[in-house]
């Protein structure tokens, strides 16, 4: 593990510079590099010329990176902590960061300008590492992000973490499975044996382009081509009719019942990335549950990387989570 307390925001853009678009393999199992917020920049430059990268802040703030918070024979899994540098004498809310890429590809440290906002703002933040499709199938990646979370429960002693204020934000298919932790608040689904004795539930959600149906008339996903298989149908192990138990046991708005917890949508312009989302909100209404909802025009479906649109994609989840948590 390794303590970050100076020259963090180099640190973090050496990392986010680092994953460059091509495959390689660890001689454990392949790593797909090709979704990174440089190569999504050189993408979208294009379309956009006006955009910039946001950037990590380092105000205040302190970091552990690479903590391990659980290992699978060689495996280790981590996560980045990122915590106020300034002593606090109470407990803060925790938001835990999933990056997005397909299930397939990205890294936690794309995750780093928003962690890094939210804690100048007084959270703790944890951006998560999870096994890709091209390590490890559905349901490795939801498994390892309700594993971090009970982590987190069993180790706030040794950080100022609040266990009962803990949210989840993902960005694309980290917004998919955002949701899919909330939806399962409670169920006992999806958990291994792991610090058992502590509780994988959070107090909101925060999907940001994410759909919450795989199954569904608005969704782009299981549109295979010969060569060319979707990333649904990749991260499954099979297509919406071979696998359609797990792509609907997958889909937030199958699961999603009394215990799921206040949520807030951020949306491009892109239906597809938010297929289910107004089905959900339906059900959510009638079980008097708040959700919340920001659409950006004019946006690529990746806006939440990218200056104009990071600031007030952070300053939403920042007022979102404010209300839910009674925070200051």
């Amino acid at each position: 593990m390794t303590s970050i307390r100076n020259n963090l925001v180099l640190f973090v853009l050496t990392q986010l510079f680092a994953i460059t678009s091509f495959s390689q393999s660890t001689g454990i199992f392949a790593i797909d590099t090709s979704f990174s917020t440089n190569s999504t920049y050189q993408k979208e430059v294009k379309n956009y010329p006006f955009i910039t990268i946001a950037q990590p802040t380092t105000n205040n703030i302190s970091a552990e990176i690479d903590i391990v918070y659980a290992e699978y024979g060689d495996r280790k899994m981590h996560l980045d902590l990122y915590f106020p540098t300034l002593q606090q004498e109470k407990t803060l809310p925790v938001v835990v960061l999933i990056h997005g890429g397909g299930w397939s590809s990205g890294n936690k440290t794309m995750e780093a300008p928003m962690a890094t906002f939210l804690t100048s703002k007084g959270f703790v933040c944890a951006a998560v590492e999870y096994r890709l499709s091209p390590e490890a199938l559905y349901p490795a990646a939801i498994i390892d992000l309700k594993t971090a979370i009970r982590w987190l429960r069993k180790n706030a002693s040794s950080y100022p973490i609040d266990t009962s204020r803990i949210a989840v934000l993902g960005c694309s298919s980290g917004g998919q499975l955002a949701a899919l932790v909330g939806a399962t608040n409670g169920s006992g689904k999806f958990t291994n044996n792991l610090y058992a004795s502590h509780s994988s539930d959070v107090q909101a959600v925060i999907d940001i382009d994410g759909l919450l149906a795989f199954i569904h008339p608005e969704s782009g996903e299981g549109g295979d081509k010969p060569g060319k298989l979707s990333a649904a149908t990749r991260w499954f192990g099979g297509n919406r009719n071979e696998k359609q138990e797990l792509w609907n046991e997958a889909s937030a708005l199958t699961s999603a019942g009394k215990t799921f917890p206040p949520v807030l949508f951020i949306n491009s312009q892109h239906k597809r990335f938010h297929a289910g989302r107004d089905d959900l909100i339906s059900r959510l209404d009638s079980l008097g549950i708040y959700s919340e909802i920001h659409e950006i025009p004019n946006s690529p479906h990746t806006f939440w990387l990218f200056n104009p649109w990071f600031e007030q994609t952070a300053n939403w989840c920042l007022q979102f989570l404010n209300k839910q948590f009674n925070h200051d």
